[in-house]
C-alpha cells in the first residue's frame, strides 16, 4: 500500500520558492512555520531532494517537544523517517540532515548507490531504484516500510515528478505576500506534462499575512 503523498510548499506571489542569493528566502511567517511543524509531526516520513539539502542545509525536524512527546505516546518514533532522493549519489556527510533526528533513508540509482554508501557509511540506509529514480517504486518501498503518510518538502524537481506522474494526493500551498521578480529563481513546479482537469479545493485559510491553499490533485 502506497502512502498518502502530501506536497508542502511556500511560494511568493510570482511562484518562486527561493531567490538567487546565497541566503535562504523565508517565505512563511512564524505561525505558518508552526503549522508545517504540526504537519511534520502527523507524518510517518518527510522527503526532500538532495539539491534542496545542498542549497538550504536543513535539519528537517519536528521542532516542538510536545509534538515529539505526542508521537512517542502514540507508539511512534519521536521523529518521522527522513528521506532524500539523489540520482547522482552526490551527497555530503557533513550535511545537518544526517546528524539530527531519527532514521534516514536515501533513494538513488544503481549508478549512484555505491557513491552514496561510500560517502555516508552508516549514516543512512540506501535503496537503489534502477537506472533512473522510479518514484512509483519509491512509494511502494516506503509503503512496505509502514509509511502511511509522506510529507514532501521539495524541491521543484521532486514536486514536479510526483505531480506530473499523478502520485500526489494533496497539496499544501502557502503563498507569501511578496514578489521575487527574478526569472532565474527556483519554482514550485517545472515544465512537464501534467494530468488535466481541475483539482478539488479542500481549504483556504489566512495564516497571518500568508494564505494557505489545500488542493486534492487526484479528485478531478
Amino acid at each position: 500500500m502506497r502512502p498518502h503523498v502530501l506536497l508542502s510548499v511556500a511560494t511568493s506571489v510570482d511562484g518562486a520558492i527561493d531567490d538567487t542569493t546565497s541566503e535562504r528566502l523565508l517565505l512563511s511567517n512564524a505561525e505558518d512555520f508552526d503549522r508545517v511543524d504540526q504537519v511534520r509531526a502527523e507524518s510517518d516520513a518527510i522527503l526532500i531532494g538532495a539539491g534542496t539539502i545542498r542549497a538550504d542545509n536543513p535539519r528537517l525536524l519536528v521542532n516542538s517537544p510536545a509534538r515529539r512527546e505526542d508521537r512517542v505516546r502514540a507508539g511512534k518514533p519521536a521523529y518521522p523517517l527522513k528521506v532524500t532522493v539523489t540520482a547522482s549519489g552526490e551527497v555530503d556527510a557533513e550535511w545537518k540532515f544526517w546528524h539530527h533526528g531519527g532514521e534516514k533513508l536515501v533513494y538513488t540509482t544503481d549508478a549512484g548507490a555505491a557513491t552514496v554508501r561510500e560517502r555516508l557509511g552508516d549514516l543512512a540506509d540506501v535503496v537503489a531504484l534502477g537506472q533512473e529514480v522510479d518514484f512509483g517504486a519509491l512509494l511502494d518501498d516506503l509503503g512496505s516500510r509502514g509509511v502511511r503518510r509522506l510529507m514532501v518538502e521539495g524541491g521543484g524537481q521532486i514536486h514536479t515528478a510526483l505531480l506530473s506522474q499523478d502520485l500526489a494526493d494533496e497539496i499544501h500551498l502557502a503563498i507569501a505576500p511578496l514578489v521575487v521578480g527574478d526569472a532565474a529563481a527556483p519554482r514550485f513546479l517545472l515544465p512537464a506534462r501534467y494530468p488535466g482537469g481541475r483539482m478539488r479545493l479542500v481549504e483556504t485559510r489566512a495564516i497571518g499575512d500568508v494564505v494557505l491553499i489545500r488542493y486534492a490533485p487526484k479528485d478531478r
